[in-house]
């Protein structure tokens, strides 16, 4: 693996994580009031600015997570070309749906500030409901990541468990959040081993001094053994 790919990967999805936090888990949170229109129109009316931060952190999300998406592929390609065109892959589709999430919230904006708000509780709600189900995706992207982190000599073991423990718990979460009501507890509990697990693999991307220049060696076939040729 390449200390300089390891670089870029870790800052990409530190940029990543950071811009999720803002954006989505903080940002949103002080302007977004579930079933009540109006107290959603009114602290986009009055926190403009942040509201414009939000949508600008949830493009950072979109930005960091496709570069990520490469970075990774570039990374752990010589342990598995399929897994990590994989992590590739659902990471580029994951990107892209957190791009629709913010056109939601960027038109409830755009309206607001110019007085004829759209239905700006439905916006917001299609907002929600693209990032919980797009967590599939973000499972999905994780299970991969796990999987080749078993195979690296760089990296724990135990690193690639939780990392597919993550995955698999995102992906169930985007079932269990409308299988039944109050399930917020339970979605988040899902979260919390994908949230170890990638805050980790930002430490060790970003700090390891050494990486092993190639991928560990296959596992050769014991040889055939040549029949001796016949006495003449």
């Amino acid at each position: 693996m390449s200390p300089r790919t390891a670089r870029l990967t870790g800052l990409a999805y530190l940029g990543l994580a950071l811009f999720g936090l803002l954006g989505h888990l903080i940002i949103q949170s002080r302007l977004y009031v579930a079933g009540d229109a109006a107290a959603t129109i009114a602290g986009l009316s009055a926190h403009g600015t942040l509201a414009g931060l939000g949508v600008a952190a949830d493009v950072g999300v979109v930005v960091t997570q496709a570069l990520a998406a490469v970075l990774f592929f570039r990374l752990f390609q010589p342990l598995g070309a399929l897994p990590a065109a994989m992590i590739a892959g659902f990471g580029l589709i994951n990107s892209m749906i957190v791009l629709v999430a913010t056109m939601f919230t960027a038109a409830a904006l755009a309206s607001v500030r110019a007085g004829d708000p759209v239905p700006v509780l439905l916006m917001y709600e299609l907002n929600t409901a693209a990032w919980t189900l797009g967590g599939v995706f973000f499972g999905l992207w994780l299970i991969p990541m796990g999987r080749l982190t078993l195979r690296s000599p760089d990296l724990p073991r135990l690193l690639g468990w939780i990392l597919i423990a993550g995955g698999a718990g995102y992906v169930i979460s985007a079932f269990v959040a409308y299988l039944a009501a109050g399930t917020t507890t339970v979605t988040t509990v899902l979260a919390v081993p994908a949230s170890i697990g990638e805050f980790v693999m930002i430490g060790f991307l970003l700090f390891k001094r050494r990486w092993s220049s190639a991928p560990p060696a296959a596992p050769r076939l014991p040889l055939t053994p040549r029949p001796s040729s016949a006495p003449r």
